[in-house]
């Protein structure tokens, strides 16, 4: 099986799938706001397409498969601000179209276990323009939309490892806190399975099997490196950026039973241990 995505925020995870899908003779058309990053997706295989709305228009017609990794502003979901109508009459020619959300949708659980099903409570603005754009592209006529909820994503080139080289990095100490995480090739498998097996209107948590405390995280990327551990820093009185604190504003668990299930799923990485091993192999190599 093979055909063209239209990927639109040509970003981290979608960059990530494009190998898997190229493999198969597959077409990719990748958006970007950036000349310079245009030229390094054509290099990755990929038809770069600057955004704007003629642009689009152009590529629109040519998409078997969509993924939407554009984030909400101000305005509300930028493709559908953009090109939202000229989508919903396209809709019937797409054969699956996935959606990355986040699981900060689900808001703050103190620290218990959310899934699927959790009612959608989220605690911060970003949250809630989240659901509001999951529910703008669900109401879409005919389209076959799958919502993928990302816990927090880390991968070659994103992830502990330059902090703690550099000495910038602090262990933020808030007790009981955690958080859920996916390593990127994780979701690139996800949306890889989905696109194969699509099963319309399914929503999916994209996250690995142990949440944990950040602070424990950064003291084992930091032994992996054998450098010391960053400096502990109490929550409460850490002088933060309000984009931080709100980020440890939402406490829970994340379950991903049901992506597993679904969609026949082992995770490359379950833990962030194997994760972080791994992306110190690939900078080796």
């Amino acid at each position: 099986m093979n055909g063209t995505l239209l990927s639109l925020g040509h970003g981290y995870s979608a960059r990530a799938l494009t190998p898997r899908l190229l493999a198969e003779g597959w077409h990719v058309i990748g958006t970007t706001r950036d000349p310079a990053k245009a030229e390094r997706l054509r290099a990755e295989g990929v038809e770069p397409v600057l955004w704007g709305r003629e642009a689009l228009l152009e590529v629109l017609p040519e998409a078997t498969h969509l993924l939407v990794s554009a984030g909400p502003d101000a305005d509300g979901d930028p493709s559908l601000s953009l090109i939202g109508p000229e989508i919903a009459r396209h809709a019937r020619s797409i054969h699956w179209a996935g959606y990355l959300s986040t699981t900060g949708v689900y808001g703050d659980h103190r620290g218990a276990w959310v899934d699927e099903t959790t009612p959608l409570s989220p605690s911060s603005e970003r949250g809630a323009a989240r659901v509001a754009a999951e529910a703008a592209w669900g109401a879409i006529p005919h389209l076959p939309l799958h919502v993928f909820r990302l816990a927090g994503i880390y991968g070659p080139g994103r992830g502990p490892f330059q902090k703690i080289r550099k000495g910038t990095a602090r262990r933020l100490i808030k007790p009981g806190q955690v958080f859920s995480r996916i390593h990127v090739e994780d979701i690139a498998q996800a949306l890889w399975a989905s696109i194969h097996a699509p099963d319309p209107g399914a929503v999916y948590n994209l996250c690995d099997d142990v949440p944990a405390p950040p602070q424990d995280v950064l003291s084992y990327a930091a032994e992996l490196l054998g450098h010391p551990l960053p400096p502990r820093v109490d929550f409460e009185t850490a002088e933060l950026s309000e984009m931080v604190r709100s980020f440890y504003s939402d406490n829970k668990r994340v379950s991903n039973a049901r992506v597993k299930k679904d969609l026949n799923l082992t995770l490359l990485y379950p833990d962030y241990q194997s994760g972080l091993q791994a992306i110190l192999r690939a900078e080796g190599a």
